[in-house]
């Protein structure tokens, strides 16, 4: 008798154990909807859920991955960017001191345009104005590369009356190029440094008759009133100077043409 009873209370201690874990158990199915059925069907659908889970998380795994190496190559073209104009900043800083070095006869004065008052004159002389012995380089048909063709012949290679041939032939052919203003440039100074003064003139007023805007033409401006100046064209140069003054009055060039007026 006692035995069964004691059976009966073990049974029952069983029954209460097995009810916690499963009252819980079923909450946590209710609240994953894992749904109800027997426990090898609700282990069934965890695995599914698990599963479903460990995709999705190896999917965007993959497209963090993916949009990494979008960064990389952004980062890459980036730095490739910053370092080519980086190039041209610095080719362009070695340009203005190979200028100022070429200025034998302005007194360390910068050179960049041309007047008005002197491309009447000096015109009718510039297309004979160059004794090159050879012709020019052979043109690519891409203004830049014949342009840095040109510009070699004289920062490389020493060779100006060849660059004044290259470069005569480059403003005819390329006139809408943005280095319009610097290849007319150049043929000024080229032009200067031989003594064809006239010549140079010319090409320095057409800098600043066709590119006033250019960071070139003030410099220009000024050198014409110092090759009016040098011609001993007193009242040309004074024109000139004061005109460098007026147009472009924040200028260095300015300043120069200030002292220069003030030594007339």
């Amino acid at each position: 008798m006692m035995s069964n009873f004691r059976l009966h209370l073990l049974s029952l201690s069983l029954l209460v154990g097995l009810a916690a874990p499963l009252g819980a158990a079923n909450a946590q199915a209710s609240i994953s909807s894992v749904g109800s059925g027997s426990v090898e069907d609700r282990v069934t659908t965890l695995e599914r859920i698990s599963n479903a889970q460990a995709q999705l998380l190896q999917q965007l795994q993959q497209q963090m991955s993916d949009n990494q190496s979008d960064i990389d190559s952004l980062r890459g073209q980036i730095q490739q960017n910053s370092y080519q104009l980086n190039q041209v900043i610095e080719r362009q800083k070695q340009l203005y001191q190979q200028i100022d070095s070429l200025s034998s006869g302005s007194n360390g004065a910068q050179a960049s345009g041309g007047a008005d008052a002197a491309a009447a004159g000096a015109a009718a002389s510039a297309d004979s104005g160059s004794s090159a012995s050879s012709a020019a380089p052979a043109q690519t048909g891409d203004a830049n590369t014949d342009y840095n063709a040109a510009v070699a012949l004289i920062l490389e290679k020493k060779q100006y009356d060849q660059a004044i041939t290259a470069l005569q032939a480059w403003v005819k052919k390329y006139p809408d190029s943005t280095y319009q203003p610097n290849a007319n440039y150049w043929l000024g100074q080229l032009f200067y440094n031989k003594g064809k003064k006239d010549d140079s003139a010319y090409y320095f007023a057409t800098v600043v008759k066709n590119y006033a805007k250019s960071p070139k033409a003030p410099e220009a401006l000024f050198k014409v009133g110092v090759i009016m100046q040098e011609k001993n064209d007193t009242a040309k140069a004074k024109a000139v100077f004061q005109q460098v003054i007026k147009q472009f009055p924040n200028s260095d060039s300015a300043k120069q043409a200030q002292k220069r007026l003030a030594g007339l």
